[in-house]
C-alpha cells in the first residue's frame, strides 16, 4: 500500500486540477499511477493472474496493484469516494448490495460498470482421508447457527445434528464477517436450511431482521472458527486436523485436490460441472467493479478490464487456475458491458 501512497502523492498535485469526475484529467498528468483493485480473497487469485498477463501484454505499463481486503471491505473502500487515495475496481465474491450501492452514490461514486467475471462454488472440505460429511443446507445451518430456529445452540457433534453423521465433534474453519463468501454462506446455504422450517418462511414475512438473526447468526463458542481473509490458512488447518471442515472458494478446493477432498452437499460434489451447471447447492456468480470516473486518470484501466474479457472464457488462464467459466450468453452480455462502459443502475442491482 506505501508504494501506491508514493504515487499518489507524486501526483497528486497535477490529480488536483481535475474535475471531481476526473474527466479534466490526461495521461500525462498520470502516468505514474498504476490500476488499484481492493476486495474479495476469493477473486484474488484470479485477479492476480489477469494482472500479470495485463503486464505482459503492455510491458509499458505499471502493474496493477491488487489487494485482498475481503469483498465487505473492498467495497467499503471502493464506495468511500473519487480521486487518487481510493480504488480504480473492487472484486467482489458475492454481487453488491442495494445499500452499498446507495453509500456509493452519496459519496458521488455515481458511475459504477458492473462485470460477472465467472463462476465459483462455496465449497466445504476436509483433508484427504478425513472426514467424510454428506451435508444439506438443513445440516449445515443447524450445525453452525447461533440460535437455530430461535433456540439455544446445543449440538456438539455431527450426530446431534443428523443420526446418519458420525459423532465427532462440530469444528469447522471459515471466512470472517467482512468475506463475501461468508454472506454466500449465508445466503446460499443457511437460510436455505433455515427455511426448511415453516415457522422461519412465516416469520420473514412478519419480522425479516429477526429472521435474518435466527437465520444468519453463526455460533461464536467455537464450534465455527474465523479464520480471517487467508483461504489457505483453512486449507492448512484442515490439513493438520483430519475431523476439521474448512469453508472456502472451489478454487482453492482444486488448487489443494491432493490435500483435501470436497464434502457432498445433498448428495452432489463440489465440481467444475457442478458449479457450472448451477446442480451444487454452493454455487454462486463472481463480480468486478470499476470507476467509469478514473478511466481517463488511470492509464490502463479499460484495457485491464478487457485483459479480464480475454481471460474468462471456458479454455482461458482463469479455468486453468479454478474459476468456472459463465454459460456463453453471460460472457457476451458482460463482454459487452465492457465495450459499451455500460454503467449498473440501482433498477438493475434491485431486479426490477
Amino acid at each position: 500500500m506505501a508504494h501506491r501512497t508514493t504515487i499518489f502523492t507524486r501526483t497528486a498535485a497535477a490529480l488536483a486540477l481535475c474535475t471531481v469526475t476526473l474527466a479534466g484529467c490526461d495521461d500525462g498528468s498520470s502516468a505514474a499511477q498504476s490500476v488499484h483493485a481492493v476486495g474479495s480473497s476469493t477473486v484474488y487469485p484470479f485477479a492476480k493472474l489477469v494482472a500479470e498477463n495485463f503486464s505482459r501484454t503492455y510491458p509499458g505499463m505499471r502493474s496493477p496493484l491488487i489487494e485482498s481486503t475481503g469483498t465487505g471491505n473492498g467495497i467499503q473502500l471502493f464506495c468511500s469516494g473519487l480521486g487518487p487515495n481510493t480504488p480504480d475496481m473492487v472484486n467482489a465474491s458475492r454481487r453488491m448490495k442495494e445499500s452499498e450501492f446507495d453509500a456509493c452514490l452519496s459519496n458521488k461514486v455515481d458511475e459504477v460498470i458492473e462485470l460477472q467475471v465467472g463462476l465459483d462454488g462455496i465449497a466445504f472440505a476436509s483433508k484427504q482421508g478425513g472426514i467424510m460429511l454428506n451435508l444439506s443446507p438443513k445440516t449445515v445451518y443447524e450445525a453452525l447457527a447461533a440460535r437455530p430456529y430461535g433456540k439455544p445452540q446445543t449440538a456438539k457433534t455431527w450426530k446431534d445434528v443428523d443420526p446418519a453423521l458420525p459423532a465427532d465433534p462440530i469444528l469447522v474453519y471459515g471466512p470472517p464477517s467482512t468475506s463475501g463468501t461468508r454472506d454466500a454462506l449465508k445466503e446460499l446455504v443457511m437460510e436455505v436450511g433455515c427455511k426448511t422450517d415453516p415457522a422461519m418462511k412465516a416469520l420473514k414475512d412478519s419480522d425479516e431482521d429477526q429472521y435474518k438473526q435466527i437465520c444468519t447468526e453463526v455460533r461464536d463458542d467455537g464450534g465455527y472458527v474465523d479464520q480471517g481473509e487467508q483461504d489457505n490458512l483453512i486449507v492448512q488447518k484442515i490439513v493438520g486436523n483430519p475431523r476439521a471442515v474448512g469453508i472456502f472458494g472451489f478454487s482453492f478446493l482444486e488448487e489443494n485436490a491432493d490435500r483435501v477432498q470436497g464434502l457432498p452437499m445433498e448428495g452432489v460434489q463440489p465440481t467444475y460441472e457442478n458449479i457450472s451447471s448451477f446442480a451444487y447447492p454452493g454455487a454462486r456468480p463472481l463480480f468486478v467493479y470499476v470507476k467509469k470516473a478514473h478511466m481517463r486518470a488511470i492509464p490502463g484501466l479499460q484495457d485491464f478490464m478487457k485483459e479480464w474479457v480475454k481471460s474468462w472464457t471456458k479454455t482461458g488462464p482463469l479455468a486453468k487456475i479454478g474459476m468456472v467459466a459463465m454459460p456463453d450468453e453471460a460472457m457476451t452480455l458482460n463482454a459487452a458491458k465492457v465495450q459499451n462502459m455500460t454503467l449498473l443502475t440501482r433498477e438493475e442491482l434491485a431486479g426490477k
